[in-house]
Formats: structure tokens, C-alpha cells, sequence
């Protein structure tokens, strides 16, 4: 091997590593890098009427739905939603439309825009399919976090 090639071999893994250790994720199209819909949200203060999700992937148009859950981990009543865009959405805020406790849990999960009557409306209730939630695999897209 020329030194050249040593050289450049030797810089390709620091970069290599530097990425790893940023958060990159190598691999080939639709393998391990393939972002699949998810939630990134804590618990926080919801006291303003507003809960918040840091980060959600969607793999079509649809909603953030907040919905009371407990320590069944079951979906209840929705108190809240806001509009998706297909791909990375970040800080998506939704107006909880009843008053949320401290101490109380909420779903924040991925609903689709797919089933109602109109493009752009949230028409899902508890148990209905239309704008219901997606479950790739069979599994809800959620996060839980409590109210604080």
C-alpha cells in the first residue's frame, strides 16, 4: 500500500467514526438507515394547554393525536391534534382541548390522513377509521409521556 493510499485509508475511517459517533447510520437502501414513522416527545409541562412532540417521522400525510391514556397503556379519549407532513416534522405542537393534569399521561401518536370525507379535516373518534392511526407491523406509532 503507497502511502497515499495509507493516508487517505486512515482518513476515510476518522471520518468513518466521526459520523458514527454523530448519529449517522450507514447502510443500503431500505436496510438498517431506513427512518420507519416514530415519536420523540418527554414528559412536560402542559400547563400552557400545549403538549409537544421534538420529533416525528411520517411516512404519509396525517396527525400528531394526543389521547389520555393510564397505566393500561391503552389509547383513550383524544384531547388533542395537529397536522403532519410527510417525512421529519419536528417540534409539532397540538392544543389540548380539555383541561390535562399534572401527574396525567397522554399518547402522542401518528394517525393517518387516510378514510375520511375530507382531505385536510380530522374527522377520526375513538374506534372510527377514518384519519385512524397507522400501525406498521402491526404496532401503534406512539410515545407516552406525563404531564407535569
Amino acid at each position: 500500500m503507497t502511502f497515499k493510499a495509507k493516508a487517505t485509508a486512515k482518513a476515510t475511517g476518522v471520518i468513518t467514526a466521526m459520523m458514527l459517533s454523530a448519529g449517522f447510520v450507514f447502510g443500503g437502501a431500505g436496510g438498517a438507515n431506513a427512518m420507519g414513522p416514530m415519536v420523540e416527545a418527554m414528559d412536560q409541562d402542559v400547563s400552557g394547554g400545549v403538549v409537544t412532540a421534538s420529533k416525528i417521522m411520517a411516512g404519509e400525510n396525517g396527525w400528531l393525536v394526543v389521547h389520555r391514556t393510564n397505566s393500561d397503556m391503552k389509547p383513550g379519549p383524544v384531547v388533542g391534534y395537529a397536522p403532519l407532513k410527510k417525512g421529519e416534522n419536528t417540534d409539532v405542537s397540538a392544543i389540548l382541548q380539555e383541561p390535562v393534569k399534572s401527574g396525567e399521561m397522554l399518547m402522542l401518536m401518528v394517525h393517518s390522513e387516510a378514510g375520511g370525507m375530507k382531505t385536510g379535516v380530522f374527522e377520526y373518534t375513538l374506534g372510527a377509521k377514518e384519519d385512524g392511526p397507522i400501525k406498521p407491523d402491526g404496532k401503534l406509532v406512539m410515545k407516552v409521556v406525563s404531564a407535569q
